[in-house]
C-alpha cells in the first residue's frame, strides 16, 4: 500500500476511535485493509527472520527471541486459526530448542550482568508459549533458567548488598561474572532486576508455585532504589521535561566527594544520556507492581518490613510515574512531523562504541508500552504512532529479503526532530545514523528484524 494512502486510513479509523472509545470501530473495508496488511507483513517478516536468527551474541539473542516470542503472540491472538500462523508457532518450538543448547554452550565468565537478566526475560515469555503448546516438559527448563541461573546469579553476584553505596544504597551494578569488572549501576541491569523479579513473582501468583516470597522481595528492593533516586530531585535521574512528562535517564549520577554514583564508564556515559529501552522496560516493572499492589502489602504488613506504607499512596505513585514516562516518551520520544517513533538523539547510544547494543531500543519500548496492561495505566494513546512506525519500516525494508533497516526515517525529518527534543530536554546531538559498521551482518539483521517485530506486536494488538 502506498503510504500516505495508508496513513489515511490510520487517521479515519482513528477518528472513530475518539468519537466511540474503541480502537478501530469501523466496520468497513478500510479495517480490513489494515489487518490484511499487518498480518501478510507480520507472516513475511517472520520468514525472513527465520533465515538470520541463529547468530552467535549473548545478549542480543536472548533479546530479539524475547521479540520474536511477544510477537508471536500477539499473531496468535489475532488470527489463531491462519495455517500461516500455526506454522508459525511449531516452528518458534523448534527455535527454542536450539536456544537452550545455545545457552548452555556459553561460558558465563565472560558475560554482564544484564545479559542475564534479556535472557530471564525470554525464557518466561517461551515458557508462556510452551505451555500453550503443551511443551510441558521444555517450559520446566525455561522456568529453572529463568529463576535457577539468570535470577539467582542477578541477586547474588550483581546486587549491592550493602547499605554503604551513597546517596542511594543497593541498587544492581552491571559487572562480568568472573568478577573483574563491578560495573556501573546504570538503569537498565537496575530495571532488568526490577522487572525480571516482578515477571517471575506474577508467573509463581498464575501457576500457584510456593516459596516466591523472595521475588516479590527483591521487586521491592529494585522498587526503594528507583524511588529513592526519584526524589531527588536535583540530580534529575527522572528528568521532567514538563509538569506532566519525564524521561528516565541512562544512569543516576551524582557528582559529590563519596558518592557511589560517578562511574563514566562501562559503557562511556555523557551528560543528558538517555536509551528508549529504559522507559518501556521501567514502565512494564511499574505496572506489574501495580499489579500485585494487594500481594504487596500483604507481604510488607506480615512481614512488618515498613508500618508507615499505605497502599493507597503507593497505588497513586505508581499510576503517576507511569502517566509522566507515558507523556515523556509522547512529547520527547515521537517526532512531531511525522509520528515515528525516534530513539533520542545521543551520540552514546548511536556511536562506534556501543550502538549495536542500543539499536534496539525502540524496539524494545514498544514491546512494553504496546502491552494492554500497560496501555491502559499509561495515560496517552500510541496506537497511530506505532502504526506509522511499522508502516515506515516496511516500506524500507530490503524489498529483495524483506530485512529491515536500522534507519527508516527521512533525513529532512530527523533534523526536524533533533530541533524538537533539543527545546525539550535541552542537550541533543546531530546524530540520526547508526554507527554500527564493526556489527556482523547477521547479528545486525536479527536486531534490526526484532525491532519490526516489537512495533508490528505492538500495532496488532492496537487493532
Amino acid at each position: 500500500m502506498e503510504r500516505r494512502k495508508f496513513i489515511q486510513l490510520l487517521g479515519s479509523c482513528a477518528t472513530i476511535m475518539t468519537s466511540t472509545g474503541i480502537l478501530f470501530s469501523c466496520k468497513n473495508s478500510m479495517d480490513s485493509d489494515i489487518e490484511d496488511k499487518l498480518k501478510t507483513w507480520a507472516i513475511v517478516a517472520f520468514k525472513r527472520f527465520e533465515e538470520i536468527w541463529n547468530f552467535n551474541d549473548f545478549w542480543k539473542r536472548g533479546n530479539t527471541f524475547d521479540a520474536c516470542l511477544t510477537f508471536v503472540d500477539a499473531v496468535q491472538q489475532r488470527w489463531p486459526n491462519d495455517p500461516a500462523v500455526k506454522e508459525m508457532q511449531i516452528t518458534v518450538n523448534d527455535m527454542l530448542e536450539e536456544n537452550l543448547v545455545f545457552f548452555n554452550s556459553v561460558d558465563p565468565g565472560g558475560l554482564w550482568a544484564d545479559d542475564f537478566g534479556w535472557w530471564g526475560l525470554m525464557a518466561l515469555n517461551a515458557r508462556k508459549h510452551l505451555l500453550k503448546t503443551g511443551e510441558t516438559i521444555m517450559a520446566d527448563k525455561y522456568l529453572r533458567l529463568s529463576t535457577d541461573l539468570c535470577w539467582e546469579y542477578k541477586k547474588k553476584t550483581a546486587y549491592d548488598h550493602t547499605t554503604t553505596a551513597i546517596p542511594v544504597p543497593h541498587g544492581c551494578r552491571n559487572g562480568d561474572a568472573n568478577g573483574i569488572s563491578k560495573g556501573v549501576k546504570n538503569t537498565v541491569t537496575n530495571v532488568l532486576l526490577f522487572l525480571l523479579s516482578s515477571r517471575i513473582y506474577r508467573l509463581t501468583l498464575a501457576e500457584d508455585i510456593k516459596d516466591n516470597d523472595k521475588y516479590l522481595d527483591m521487586a521491592y528492593r529494585q522498587w526503594l532504589w528507583f524511588e529513592h533516586w526519584f526524589k531527588l530531585d536535583k540530580y534529575e535521574y527522572l528528568k521532567k521535561i514538563s509538569p506532566s512528562g519525564a524521561l528516565v535517564q541512562e544512569r543516576p549520577m551524582a557528582f559529590f566527594e563519596g558518592s557511589g554514583y560517578q562511574e563514566k564508564i562501562h559503557p562511556p556515559w555523557a551528560e543528558g544520556w538517555i536509551w528508549t529501552g529504559d522507559q518501556g522496560m521501567l514502565v512494564g516493572a511499574l505496572t506489574d507492581m501495580f499489579s500485585v499492589r494487594n500481594e504487596l502489602a500483604g507481604w510488607i504488613a506480615r512481614k512488618k518490613i515498613d508500618p508507615g506504607f499505605d497502599p493507597v499512596a503507593f497505588e497513586k505513585k505508581i499510576r503517576a510515574l507511569i502517566m509522566l514516562i507515558g507523556n515523556g516518551v509522547k512529547m520527547a520520544l515521537i517526532s512531531d512531523k511525522d509520528g515515528i517513533i525516534r530513539e533520542a538523539p545521543c551520540l552514546s547510544s548511536f556511536g562506534p562504541v556501543h550502538g549495536n547494543d542500543y539499536l534496539a531500543g525502540r524496539g524494545i519500548m514498544m514491546r512494553y508500552l504496546g502491552a494492554s496492561e500497560e496501555k491502559a495505566l499509561l495515560g496517552v494513546d500510541l496506537s497511530e504512532n506505532m502504526m506509522a512506525t511499522a508502516d515506515a519500516i516496511w516500506q524500507t525494508r530490503d524489498t529483495a529479503t524483506n530485512q529491515f533497516q536500522p534507519e527508516f526515517t527521512t533525513l529532512e525529518n530527523d533534523k526536524l526532530y533533533i530541533e524538537q527534543f533539543r527545546k525539550l530536554w535541552g542537550l541533543a546531538d546531530d546524530v540520526h545514523k547508526w554507527d554500527i559498521k564493526k556489527m556482523k551482518e547477521q547479528n545486525r539483521h536479527g536486531v534490526c528484524q526484532s525491532i519490526g517485530f516489537d512495533v508490528l506486536g505492538a500495532a496488532i494488538k492496537s487493532l
